[in-house]
């Protein structure tokens, strides 16, 4: 098939691209040429393309069969832009549904939209995981970015028949993962204590290497058409236990101690990491019964190669 991808050199984007290439017939979108170098492979065609309003996309768009957008502008959780919110409308909303709309016209078949589960919201109650038809519930301005695209997507498929899978994956963990888990990684692989001994919480995860096998079963399989999927492992883990993970995957010794959860929370406050002591305590927990029974798709159980990739890759840049 003949695949635009977005996003091509970021984190989620750099791993479909290596996947898709083998078999179809891709062109890469980039924003900046030296990001696009390190994800570029010569068998795919690579563009420049800005993920604004006003960008024309008719010529690349030009007899492709599919795009994926990866594209976005994402979550940071310390966010120092003056106007985040403006930046989620401009290029989240806007900025994809200009994508959208101009595939509609050159008769690309089907847009797969890589949302969030930040959708859903921030947080399951136990015994509660998130379904992919509960009521969304975001709590911040790129949630709400993302649901809104996600409503003027399947308006525009209702209105010209462009077919729209919307996949909202978890947290997303592979070789060369940024943000909070890096950071993680570092602290573990530094050997520091934890107090995290004490945590009890569930959170679902997401391996690259299961979002990519959903991603492209999504490419053809006609029951994705118009439907929203949440992605994960469909293995839950608490915070002590991806400490573990990662331990291990590094060859390194857990150090976890215990804190009492509450003393953690009042200090995390303190220091203005409330959002930081969420993700570390709360739990986030998703149902994927609906992905697995219309695409027949099941995610590989616990993929310890996953893991031993991302230690790897983050070993290679700490000794660079």
């Amino acid at each position: 098939m003949r695949i635009v991808l977005t996003g091509a050199s970021g984190f989620v984007g750099q791993a479909l691209l290596q996947a898709l290439e083998s078999e179809h017939e891709v062109t890469a979108c980039v924003r900046n040429l030296t990001s696009a170098l390190r994800a570029f492979d010569k068998r795919s065609s690579m563009v420049l393309a800005r993920m604004e309003p006003d960008q024309d996309w008719r010529e690349i768009l030009t007899g492709q069969q599919l795009v994926v957008h990866c594209a976005a502008r994402v979550h940071m959780l310390n966010d120092r832009v003056t106007d985040a919110h403006a930046d989620y409308q401009r290029i989240n909303v806007e900025g994809t549904l200009n994508l959208a709309r101009q595939a509609a016209q050159a008769g690309v078949k089907r847009f797969i939209f890589l949302s969030s589960i930040k959708v859903n919201g921030e947080y399951s109650e136990p015994g509660h995981p998130l379904a992919a038809d509960d009521l969304p519930a975001p709590q911040d301005a790129y949630g709400r970015s993302k649901l809104e695209a996600e409503q003027q997507l399947l308006a525009l498929a209702q209105q010209t028949g462009l077919e729209v899978v919307i996949i909202r994956p978890v947290l997303i963990y592979g070789a060369g993962v940024k943000a909070n888990l890096h950071r993680l990684m570092q602290w573990v692989y530094r050997g520091i204590p934890l107090p995290f001994a004490s945590i009890e919480n569930q959170r679902s995860l997401l391996a690259m290497d299961n979002l990519v096998d959903l991603v492209q079963v999504c490419l053809s399989h006609p029951a994705a058409a118009n439907q929203i999927f949440l992605a994960s492992d469909g293995r839950d883990v608490s915070t002590p236990e991806l400490v573990q993970y990662m331990a291990q995957a590094l060859n390194r010794p857990a150090r976890l101690w215990s804190m009492p959860v509450f003393v953690f929370k009042a200090m995390a406050w303190s220091l203005g990491r409330q959002a930081l002591a969420q993700r570390l305590c709360g739990s986030l927990q998703v149902d994927i019964s609906k992905t697995c029974s219309l695409l027949n798709w099941r995610p590989r159980p616990m993929p310890h190669h996953t893991w031993q990739c991302m230690a790897q890759t983050f070993l290679e840049s700490s000794n660079a």
